[in-house]
């Protein structure tokens, strides 16, 4: 009968090594597994047109989501907000949303322009994931109710609205338009146009001109002409800030006003010395509200890092900030592990949400978020003044 064969002692302790460091190895997948990141894509023009204000409203943004993953992330998994510039072309929205997508995003965020959301509504649908506080005021995003489409800040036809009312209460009879020619220019103009039939009124000039190649000398010889006190410009900031100091070039003072997309600190520095008494619409309280929680909370964060924003609290950084708020309460209320289904459940379910002095809500058949809008007035030392 043969002997059983004896192991090493260096064996066994090899043995016993090999299986402890795949057991530590298993554990520590287990456990990075259970920290993994929860991925947010985001798509936006942080180069073109409308890079300055999207670069403020992401940093918005990331002051909130950075302050939550330091203080231990949603129910222990940090938030990774993966952003891609797409230049302000809406192609290249629909090709970044669907990268963003084939790498698991749980859910979009913070879509800035309206043919821009548009191209990428059709994948929300296929992909089934939700796209929280696109930055734009289309009503096409609110009515009909988009399943996955969840709006965080007003529209623009209320703003646009809203700013002619007060400038025709303000005294001013003489009102024209200039629009770009896209659904965004069209949506303006709508609420515009209410304001003024409600008062059976009509605007001096309506004019319009193309997105990628504005006549911006053409429009301001009809503006001239038309001789309006104010004229509304609903447009990106780089061809609003154009059309204003292409006026004061040619000696024109028409009153210039613009809507809530164009509420950033990049805005200003366009205009340079042209920005004092422009008119900008708001859709959220004033920045320095501090009697306000939701203000005084980004204040405070801001000045714990005055390098990323200069220290200043802007409208375009307001919006970022409620609606990474928004974002960060529907990861929470999704539970452990958030997936598409369940972030867009927490969404549904998201009545009467406190951002910190102004409420939100959501439901299956409502997703507006808020219909907040007032003006402010730019001030020589370059701060949005109610």
């Amino acid at each position: 009968m043969s002997k059983p064969t004896r192991t090493h002692p260096l064996a066994r302790k090899v043995t016993s090594f090999v299986v402890n460091l795949a057991a530590a190895a298993l554990a520590l997948g287990v456990s990075a597994a259970a920290r993994a990141d929860i991925l947010i894509g985001q798509t936006a023009g942080f180069s073109g047109q409308v890079a300055a204000s999207v670069k403020e409203l992401t940093l918005g943004a990331k002051l909130y989501i950075d302050h939550i993953n330091a203080t231990g992330g949603v129910n222990g998994q940090k938030i990774d907000l993966q952003s891609l510039d797409d230049g302000f072309d809406p192609k290249r929205a629909a090709a970044n949303a669907q990268t963003l997508i084939d790498k698991g995003a749980v859910a979009l965020f913070l879509t800035r322009g309206t043919p821009h959301t548009q191209a990428v509504m059709p994948l929300l649908d296929k992909a089934q994931v939700p796209l929280i506080a696109p930055s734009t005021g289309a009503m096409l995003l609110h009515k009909p109710v988009h399943p996955f489409v969840f709006n965080v800040r007003s529209t623009y036809q209320r703003e646009a609205e809203r700013a002619v009312q007060l400038l025709l209460e303000m005294g001013n009879t003489r009102i024209a338009l200039v629009q770009v020619n896209d659904t965004f220019g069209a949506d303006g103009i709508t609420g515009a146009m209410t304001a003024f039939n409600e008062r059976k009124m009509k605007p001096v000039a309506h004019l319009t001109y193309e997105r990628e190649k504005p006549d911006i000398a053409g429009v301001v010889k009809q503006l001239i002409a038309a001789d309006p006190q104010v004229v509304l410009l609903v447009a990106s900031q780089q061809i609003t800030a154009d059309t204003i100091n292409a006026l004061r070039a040619a000696g024109s003072r028409i009153l210039g006003a613009t809507l809530s997309n164009n509420a950033s600190n990049g805005f200003v520095q366009l205009l340079g010395q042209n920005a004092a008494g422009v008119i900008v619409s708001q859709v959220f309280p004033s920045e320095r509200s501090t009697n306000l929680p939701m203000v005084r909370e980004l204040t405070d964060l801001v000045k714990a890092k005055p390098g990323e924003s200069g220290g200043l609290v802007t409208p375009a950084m307001m919006e970022g900030y409620a609606s990474a708020k928004v974002l960060v309460e529907s990861l929470k209320r999704a539970g452990k592990d958030p997936s598409r289904a369940s972030v867009l459940r927490a969404l549904n379910g998201m009545s009467r949400y406190d951002l910190g002095g102004m409420d939100l809500s959501f439901s299956p058949t409502d997703h507006t978020g808020t219909n907040f809008a007032d003006i402010a007035i730019i001030d020589p030392r370059g701060r949005f003044l109610r």
